[in-house]
């Protein structure tokens, strides 16, 4: 039998990207059992917990009030509660401030458990039929286009896919950047809707899925993966120089 939450404990817990199935049974052991959930927005965490007729104080944390919400939370472990931290979907801490929630922590010698649980840059990663062995993840990228293609030039070692996320009302955009930094047979593959009723991976070159998408209308967000060439690093326009960049694999245990 599982041992019961710990107090004075935050619990990182994933949530389903889409697919309420892929939740996991420890996850929800964890939520059944905590003194209360941080959660990126309440009205959507509410309707998760309800489906799994889970009802326990929510508490929003967001990036808009992640400074004054902090000390809160660490006030609260530190006085014993057990504390779930979730996004609305996926993995907390990842382009999302819980990071900063488990490293003030971490920081303060507060216990973190984190359960392995849906990823939609690793699910992207895997169905995308790019290369696995070594990754680079961008998160989001900068908004303006000479800062986006610093990023993607720094990103761009060959054989390492490049993966970041990307809004519908940005896509196009950040495909028009993409063709000045990469040729036009550059392998590339967008991914929306993941696990849901209609997920959908549109795989090419660099050059026929902006073609693709340039008919049809954005919709949902997407996980850009990019196969940089295998000579070369990809190159700016502008002359900036290109700097290496960690390298995430999936030897590392990363999820």
């Amino acid at each position: 039998m599982a041992d019961e939450a710990q107090r004075g404990t935050l619990y990182v817990v994933p949530t389903p990207i889409g697919n309420l199935e892929d939740i996991t049974l420890r996850a929800l052991r964890i939520l059944r059992e905590i003194d209360f959930v941080a959660c990126e927005d309440t009205r959507h965490t509410v309707q998760l917990l309800t489906h799994f007729d889970i009802r326990k104080p929510l508490v929003s944390f967001y990036s808009y009030n992640q400074h004054h919400r902090i000390p809160q939370i660490i006030r609260d472990l530190q006085a014993g509660k057990s504390i779930a931290l979730v996004s609305d979907s996926g993995m907390p801490g990842i382009s999302d401030p819980g990071f900063f929630l488990i490293r003030e922590a971490l920081d303060r010698n507060i216990p973190v458990v984190t359960l392995p649980g849906p990823s939609a840059a690793i699910t992207a990663l895997v169905g995308s039929g790019l290369p696995t062995d070594g990754f680079v993840f961008l998160g989001f990228l900068k908004k303006k286009a000479g800062k986006m293609k610093k990023e993607l030039a720094e990103a761009a070692l060959p054989g390492k896919t490049i993966v970041f996320y990307e809004s519908p009302h940005r896509i196009h955009k950040t495909l028009s950047v993409c063709g000045e930094v990469f040729p036009p047979e550059t392998p590339l593959v967008l991914a929306r809707e993941l696990t849901k009723t209609f997920e959908e991976y549109i795989r090419g070159t660099l050059k026929n899925v902006s073609e693709q998408m340039e008919k049809r209308e954005a919709r949902g967000e997407y996980v850009v993966l990019v196969s940089p060439p295998e000579k070369g690093r990809a190159s700016v326009d502008d002359g900036l120089e290109v700097s290496d960049r960690t390298i995430v694999s999936e030897r590392e245990g990363i999820s």
